[in-house]
Order: structure tokens, then C-alpha cells, then sequence
């Protein structure tokens, strides 16, 4: 098929990568402009515009798709279908109609739960026992087109976001490449969502990251799993100096039972408002992410220690 494929993030580049795979013809790849990153904040590409780069496939990454001229060039390329992964941008309705066959979005939820910007982040964060990937039929309305294909997965215990998103990005993927062809020759089954069970994935917010430890341990869990990598779920550690901020990137349940906040043993069990969590991996601010144990070796934390 000539597809233009409409992606930004790292979630998008299995998918873009498994097209190409499949010799479908990427008649344009578009991307969200560059933008600062890293400590020097340079100018550079996303992940999947660099993909594309590095594969010589032509990209364009306008600031809006509903600028006249880029609606134009869109309607120029003359295309079978759009796909669509994590673009990063509401399409209006002339882009939606002008291949010929529509556009098509991966998501990385089972709608109508978790539609909208964080849907992995938000779905470990909600304790949601499993989640998915779906490839929808896209309208004007956010995530609410007609169902084509589905792959549920399960959320481990000690899934983050970011062994999920993994999961998830190679799940879509593959459902992609199953799912083009019979879009293709007309055998896709649409199938509208349920108009129950809607709820919506909001954008993560840095005030969210902040523990609190008079939650329940199995909220605390689901918080520092959820935004692992990024935000982060943070807490303040005690210093000499004063102090300083931790990030908890990976957790479990353990039994246990003292004031929220405090330290229960010399291994990073933690007193939330009901039960306790055990802090397997953590950062301390501006240093790299290490194990719990390699972290307590060069800043032990004694038990009784009450972590704000």
C-alpha cells in the first residue's frame, strides 16, 4: 500500500519500522518539529523522524496539520491510507478523508478505557490487571473510531511504563502488519466502541510525581511503576546538607507496618498509609539510576529515617 505514516515518539518507530519491513510504500513520514533535548538543549529530530532519516524515507514535520498548504501537500501524495502512532497532533477532518481507503491510529489501550495522551502510564497507575494495543478507524473525536484489531496484554506486577510501552510498541506493531493488508483488500471487520466504560488517559503532569506516603502502599506501587522512567515518582531523602530529591523507579509489596514515610529496615522498606513498599531501584538527583542495594552502599539509609 502507498501509506504516509504520522508518528514522533519511540512508541512509534517498531511500527513505522515493521512497515517497511512489509514493503509497504512510505510515501512521507511526519513528525513533530525538533526540539531541544538532552543537557546542551540542541535541536534535534524525534525518534521516529530519525528512523526515517537513517532509512531514507522523506519527512516532514510541520508545526500544525491544519495549515492550508501542508493540508494541500497531504492531499498531493495521492495515498491508500494514513497511519497513524503517537503523532502528537489533532487531525483535522480534510487530512482524516483524503486517502482513499482513510486513516488508521494504533493505540496503546483496549477503548473506550484510556482514551486520550498516556493510556500506559495511566492504566499501571489505575492497578488495571491487563491493557492492550487496538488499530481504530480514525474520526474528528479523540480515540473514538470504529475497532479493526485487538492484542490484549497483561500488567506484571513489576511492569513500568517502560517494560510496558516495549511490550506494547512490538504488540502494535505486529498487529499492524496483520491488520494493513485486510484493510487493503476489504476484509476488515469495524467494530463501534461501547459507549460505557469510557474514561480518559490525561496528559502527565510533573505535580502528579510528588509521593505521598499517607496513600495506601498499593497506590504508592502503582504511582512509582506508572511514571517509571519518566516524570519519575519522587521523594525527599534527608541529607547533611538538606534535603534531597530521589526518584523511585522501581517497586513491590511487602508487609509492613510503621508511620508513613519511614524507613522500616536497611533495604529501603518503606511505611505508607496502609501496608509498605520496598524501593528496588531508585536516582538520586542529577546521578544515574542504580539498584537499591548499589544506591544503600554509598548513601546508607538507617531505619527509622522518614522520607518526605
Amino acid at each position: 500500500m502507498r501509506l504516509a505514516f504520522l508518528g514522533t515518539p519511540d512508541f512509534a518507530v517498531a511500527s513505522l519500522k515493521r512497515l517497511v519491513e512489509a514493503g509497504h510504500e512510505i510515501a512521507a513520514v511526519y513528525s513533530q518539529p525538533p526540539a531541544p533535548r538532552g543537557r546542551g538543549q540542541e535541536l534535534k529530530p524525534s525518534p521516529t523522524h530519525a528512523f526515517a532519516l537513517e532509512h531514507g524515507l522523506p519527512v516532514r514535520t510541520p508545526a500544525s496539520m491544519r495549515d492550508a498548504a501542508e493540508i494541500a501537500a497531504f492531499r498531493a501524495l495521492e495515498l491508500e491510507a494514513a497511519v497513524v502512532v503517537a503523532f502528537g497532533q489533532i487531525l483535522p477532518r480534510e487530512v482524516l478523508e483524503a486517502p482513499r481507503l482513510g486513516a488508521f491510529n494504533l493505540h496503546g489501550s483496549l477503548l473506550p478505557r484510556w482514551r486520550g495522551a498516556a493510556p500506559i502510564q495511566r492504566a499501571i497507575m489505575a492497578g488495571d490487571p491487563v491493557t492492550g494495543v487496538q488499530v481504530m478507524r480514525m474520526t474528528e473525536g479523540l480515540d473514538e473510531g470504529p475497532i479493526l484489531a485487538s492484542q490484549t496484554l497483561r500488567i506484571g506486577a513489576l511492569d513500568t511504563a517502560a517494560t510496558l510501552h516495549d511490550r506494547m510498541a512490538e504488540a502494535g506493531a505486529d498487529l499492524l502488519a496483520r491488520t494493513l493488508p485486510l484493510i487493503a483488500s476489504g476484509q476488515a471487520r469495524e467494530t463501534p466502541q461501547a459507549d460505557d466504560g469510557v474514561t480518559y488517559a490525561k496528559k502527565i503532569r510533573p505535580r502528579e510525581a510528588r509521593i505521598d506516603w499517607t496513600k495506601p502502599a498499593a497506590e504508592v506501587d502503582r504511582k512509582i511503576r506508572g511514571l517509571s522512567p519518566f516524570p519519575g515518582a519522587w521523594f525527599q531523602l534527608p541529607g547533611d546538607k538538606g534535603p534531597v530529591r530521589v526518584k523511585a523507579m522501581l517497586s513491590s509489596l511487602e508487609e509492613g507496618d510503621g508511620a508513613p514515610g519511614e524507613v522500616l529496615d536497611d533495604r529501603l522498606l518503606v511505611a505508607a498509609g496502609e501496608g509498605a513498599v520496598r524501593l528496588l531501584r531508585v536516582q538520586r538527583e542529577g546521578r544515574a539510576a542504580q539498584d537499591a542495594e548499589v544506591f544503600l552502599r554509598g548513601a546508607p539509609v538507617a531505619p527509622g529515617t522518614k522520607l518526605g
